[in-house]
């Protein structure tokens, strides 16, 4: 089995078939744009960890070839677009099944004051022309686009440090890793005085905090939309991606044990 990891998503998967005692071999396939990329992993069960790109779907698909995988799960952040993109292409090329492993999309609820906006282009409009306190909680490889407004003071927070190049003159940088609590976040915004929140549309819960405490003070918030995906099965329940191993599991089994068609 072949998993996509870079969230939550596949750590709680991975136990979870721990858990099951299934009889299945791992590879958790992370992307390492962390400095740490398996930091966040506290895993119950022995997997091979890889680590980098595989050039593109047909790499991935030489890999899934070379190592038999029988199954694919995409549990990759939600706006890993490409990394979405090569699996879908690579589970066509090789004939496997791919399920897409995902948490449902924040909604917004009675208090929210959300300005959706496709791209961070449209976020960077969003946020107007005149100077205002920003916190953009967005990571740290989608902080170009803030470039082209300096006039707005920006609290910027990552979980490693942003590439040198891009140059914010009028920021603040936190290095942090969620989940955060509401307190936590109440006072992150009162501190440094913030008025309008820009982030992603994740999901989940490790990072939900910020937009209750945006609720909680009346700020706006800019909701960057998730990314164009694949048309593949999806799913947001663990249970559900449970099953779909279990039944990979027993394709394979019942492979392994059929008699060899003539000519073998």
């Amino acid at each position: 089995m072949l998993v996509l990891g870079g969230a939550g998503d596949a750590r709680a998967l991975i136990n979870a078939m721990a858990i099951q005692a299934m009889p299945v071999r791992v590879t958790l396939s992370l992307a390492g744009r962390t400095r740490d990329p398996g930091a966040q992993y506290d895993m119950d069960i022995d997997v091979a960890v890889r680590t980098g790109g595989y050039g593109g779907a047909g790499g991935l698909a030489a890999f899934i070839r070379k190592q038999a995988v029988v199954a694919m799960i995409n549990a990759t952040h939600p706006f890993a677009a490409q990394m979405a993109n090569n699996a879908a292409e690579a589970a066509r090329l090789t004939g496997i099944p791919l399920l897409r492993l995902q948490r449902s999309a924040w909604l917004p609820v009675t208090g929210d004051h959300w300005i959706d906006v496709a791209d961070m282009r449209e976020a960077v409009a969003a946020i107007g022309a005149a100077p205002r306190r920003v916190f953009l909680a967005i990571g740290r490889q989608q902080l170009a686009p803030f470039m082209a407004a300096q006039q707005h003071h920006y609290l910027v927070r990552t979980i490693d440090p942003p590439d040198p190049a891009i140059s914010l003159s009028n920021a603040i940088y936190v290095a942090a890793r969620g989940p955060f609590s509401l307190n936590d976040e109440l006072g992150q915004l009162r501190e440094h005085q913030i008025e309008l929140l820009v982030t992603k549309n994740s999901g989940g819960a490790a990072t939900y905090a910020k937009i209750e405490a945006a609720r909680a003070l009346g700020l706006p918030v800019v909701m960057v939309g998730r990314p164009a995906a694949p048309a593949v099965t999806e799913t947001a329940d663990v249970a559900v991606a449970l099953r779909f191993v279990a039944t990979a599991c027993r394709l394979k089994q019942a492979h392994d044990g059929a008699p060899a068609e003539r000519g073998e």
